[in-house]
């Protein structure tokens, strides 16, 4: 005899009235997106007091639930579907990945082995593929599909940990950190604060980071590199956080790997200059490296969780996140769960796979080169309202300073206020600067321009 609450989900499932409902309010949500602020209202944000409250005694009505969560909630989401929405890396999402989503989590597929999913295992196999090729990936680069580039950079980092100890006869898996022979740790000054997390959680010490200088890009070259032997890590960026620029790969990755290092390229939004015509001299010298890690949810617009880390050392990624149980259930295709940290894990491959399909060779290239226009519309029409722009724009940020750095501070919280735009500040070459970064296919000419006005008038508004 079934359940009262059993039967009580057959009858909302036979009826189908939450999941339309849902649809609804989504399509609607998407569809007014376009036209609303970007960064919610104070009034907004005190509406999410209503989702609190006493746990439930009892179960609720699934619509009413559905209701409420856009009714409170809808109102108080951060807009970056919007094209207005510069504050971080933070892409907008395709029509064609969130329906992929959408599909894929109605599917409701577990990833780790291929006996639970060969569905996911068969989308793996293929973005494996097809990415290899667009980013010029040596053809023995394998990929897991992780949560984001935070991750990524976790495991090229413990995959190289992995690689470099047992080079020296130091099974890391079997004896751990204590007494292993020492490795060493180089990164550029102004290397992202995932990396510095991926470094403490690894155990290898934040405090044993050898430094290298970086130019007035923030980029490591040659010049500026310590010292390197078979027990480094290196670090470079494809992508510097607020100028956008590149670290001199073809300088520092052929001397590396002859010496036996270990470079990790963190290329969260710019590894994808790599699939370009255009922008692919950017990333010169990068098929060098022995590991890189990217956002398919920056750049490339998949809904977020949505990374990628890729190797031409499998056997170091597969040791290093290597778990075993004697009710895992092998065979001869791809168990993702070799690739990544999470055994049970949703299919994210399904949408980063229907995003490569629907864009195609061609449209990732429109994508990428459509957001460094719009990178350079900014500073061509700032530095014409009487801005000074910081950086070169070579990919897709932009860096604004005003006249000091108390003017900059109250420009930027002009602008967060007015809600005709979202950007946020950073430092970069020891003073204050705002950060434009352009990450949304919807951003628009119209877009620009409008936040451009609103840039003005926060400067002569006091």
């Amino acid at each position: 005899m079934n359940s009262s609450l059993q039967e009580k989900i057959f009858a909302e499932l036979e009826e189908t009235k939450v999941l339309m409902r849902a649809a609804d309010l989504a399509r609607d949500h998407i569809r007014d997106a376009f036209d609303k602020r970007p960064f919610p209202t104070s009034e907004n944000i005190d509406a999410l007091a209503a989702l609190s409250g006493p746990v439930p005694q009892s179960p609720s009505d699934p619509a009413t639930i559905i209701m409420d969560m856009q009714r409170f909630a809808g109102d108080a989401c951060v807009n970056a579907i919007g094209g207005r929405y510069f504050g971080f890396v933070t892409g907008g999402v395709l029509p064609i990945a969130l329906a992929a989503r959408w599909l894929s989590d109605a599917w409701d597929q577990n990833a780790p082995l291929f006996v639970t999913s060969p569905v996911a295992a068969v989308f793996e196999e293929v973005c494996e593929e097809w990415l290899r090729d667009m980013l010029r990936l040596p053809p023995e680069t394998v990929a897991g599909f992780v949560s984001g580039s935070s991750m990524g950079i976790y495991c090229g980092l413990a995959a190289a940990r992995y690689r470099l100890l047992q080079n020296k006869g130091w099974d890391i898996n079997a004896k751990g950190l204590n007494g292993a022979p020492s490795l060493r740790v180089v990164a550029g000054r102004q290397a992202h604060a995932t990396v510095i997390k991926a470094i403490a959680l690894l155990g290898l010490g934040v405090d044993n980071i050898d430094w290298a200088d970086v130019d007035d890009r923030g980029c490591v070259t040659p010049e500026t590199m310590p010292s390197i032997d078979d027990a480094t890590i290196v670090i470079l960026q494809a992508g510097d956080v607020n100028s956008g620029a590149f670290d001199d790969f073809a300088g520092i990755c052929p001397d590396a790997k002859g010496k036996g290092a270990w470079v990790h390229v963190d290329g969260a939004f710019g590894l994808w200059a790599a699939a370009t015509e255009r922008f692919a001299p950017l990333t010169a010298g990068m098929e060098d490296a022995t590991s890189w890690s990217v956002d398919a949810h920056k750049t490339l617009n998949t809904p977020y969780d949505n990374g990628i880390v890729f190797t031409r050392d499998k056997e170091a990624l597969n040791n290093a996140l290597h778990a075993a149980g004697s009710y895992f259930v092998h065979g001869d295709r791809r168990d993702g769960m070799f690739y990544t940290p999470e055994l049970s894990r949703r299919a994210r491959a399904i949408e980063l796979w229907a995003v490569l399909k629907y864009l195609g060779q061609t449209g990732v290239e429109e994508l990428v080169g459509a957001l460094h226009e719009r990178s350079l519309q900014f500073a061509s029409e700032l530095r014409e309202a009487g801005f000074e722009i910081a950086n070169d724009v070579v990919f897709n940020q932009t860096l604004v300073a005003c006249e000091n750095d108390e003017k900059t501070q109250a420009v930027i919280k002009h602008i967060q206020d007015s809600g005709e735009c979202w950007i946020g500040g950073a430092k970069y070459q020891g003073r204050d600067v705002i950060r434009i970064s352009v990450c949304s296919w919807a951003t628009t000419e119209a877009d620009v321009s409008r936040s451009v006005q609103a840039f003005v008038a926060a400067r002569d508004a006091d």
